[in-house]
This record gives C-alpha cells, sequence and structure tokens, in this order.
C-alpha cells in the first residue's frame, strides 16, 4: 500500500517544512508516502465560499485515480487515539487497499464533489489547527502509527 497525503498550497513557515521533512524521511522505512500539494487558487477574494470549495474540488479530483480510497481530514470526522489509528492504517493496509489518499481540504473545508467521493472522514482533533500545522501533525501521526505496529519505543502510553 501506498499513502499519499495530498494539501492546497505550499508550506511557508521554515519550521514546519523542517517537522514536515523529518518525518517524511522517518516514515520511508515503513511505507512509501507521497506529499502532493496542489498551487493555491488565486485571485479568491473575488470568490463566494461555495465558488472556492467547487475551484478547489475541481484541482483536487485532477489528483485523484479512480482506484484510489479518500479519507478526508474533516472536522466532523471520527476521532482517534494515536493507538486506534495505527489500527486503522493496519486494516487499511491489510485489506489490499493501493492508494490510501488524505486529503486537506482549504479554509471552508470540502465541496459536496469531494465528500461524495470519500470512503471516510477522520478529525485530528476538536481544537481548531492552521493548514500548515495540520500537515506536520498528520504526518508525525502516521510516523506514530507505524512505530506502534512495529512495536518500536517512539510512542508511550
Amino acid at each position: 500500500m501506498k499513502i499519499t497525503f495530498l494539501v492546497l498550497g505550499k508550506t511557508d513557515d521554515k519550521y514546519i517544512i523542517e517537522g514536515i521533512t523529518k518525518y517524511l524521511g522517518r516514515l520511508k522505512h515503513y511505507i512509501k508516502f507521497d506529499l502532493i500539494e496542489i498551487p493555491d487558487l488565486k485571485n479568491t477574494k473575488n470568490l463566494r465560499e461555495d465558488q472556492q470549495k467547487a475551484k478547489e474540488a475541481e484541482l483536487l479530483q485532477k489528483a485523484l485515480n479512480p482506484t484510489d480510497h479518500i479519507i478526508l481530514l474533516d472536522e466532523k470526522g471520527t476521532e482517534f487515539t494515536s493507538r486506534q489509528f495505527s489500527e486503522f492504517l493496519n486494516k487499511k493496509m491489510v485489506s489490499g487497499i493501493q492508494n490510501l489518499v488524505f486529503i486537506v481540504g482549504g479554509p471552508y473545508g470540502f465541496d459536496e464533489s469531494i465528500y461524495k467521493l470519500a470512503q471516510g472522514k477522520i478529525s485530528l482533533s476538536k481544537l481548531t489547527f492552521s493548514h500548515q500545522m495540520v500537515r506536520l501533525f498528520f504526518i508525525e501521526q502516521v510516523y506514530r502509527g507505524f512505530t506502534i505496529l512495529k512495536g518500536e519505543p517512539y510512542h508511550h502510553d
């Protein structure tokens, strides 16, 4: 199985980029993990919220394949402990999924068309994080999940 992490926009903060790079380097020992950044929309101040979500959906759909198993990072999604998330990843791996795609939406969330494509939703927290921080937190949690599955001493209950 491969994991693809699909995000809108680039990360500008150096400390976040350093953290992402650190965990991407660690993850390659466990699974093929691709971080795909879709360029930000231009001139969004002239768009209504629904128009912006629709345009973002078009960009996201271009990056997806029909066989992708899509999980949205969404505030209304299922919350997991780190152990539960590792079990979730394990179930997906043994189910025969070839490409597990996690998507972070834009500032207003997802267009309805993206919700219809998804097989699930996960919430990282009831707290709200910047889209930049979510990237680092999520990649670290994937890494943590694999260390839990391998019985390595990274995670402490």
